[in-house]
């Protein structure tokens, strides 16, 4: 792999902000973003397996911990019980949302 830098026009306001460099008076500049592009073929075909599908299937373990830790401070955060169902898990989000629906037509 190979690091290219895309420039393009960005605003300190938006999405590229931290890739901005010498804004004018109106916050726009040029955006200098570093992608990583593959230097030969093999690197092409090893990149284009590297996908967030591929990751989540794969689960390798430092991604299962993190699902864990959380759906554990989710779970503390909302005074649920760690490992609930399933079932019991969307059935306290349908009562949140049907209460949280019926507080915005008040």
């Amino acid at each position: 792999m190979r690091e290219e830098i895309l420039e393009f026009p960005g605003s300190v306001d938006g999405p590229w902000s931290r890739y901005v460099h010498k804004p004018n008076t109106r916050g726009i500049g040029t955006a200098r973003y570093p992608r990583l592009v593959p230097c030969d073929e093999d690197a092409a075909k090893e990149l284009k397996k590297r996908t967030l599908t591929n990751l989540d299937n794969q689960r390798p373990t430092w991604l299962e911990l993190a699902h864990r830790r959380l759906d554990e401070a989710v779970f503390a955060a909302y005074g649920w019980e760690p490992g609930i169902s399933d079932e019991k898990l969307l059935g306290k989000l349908l009562e949140l949302n049907l209460a949280r629906a019926g507080a915005l037509r008040e």
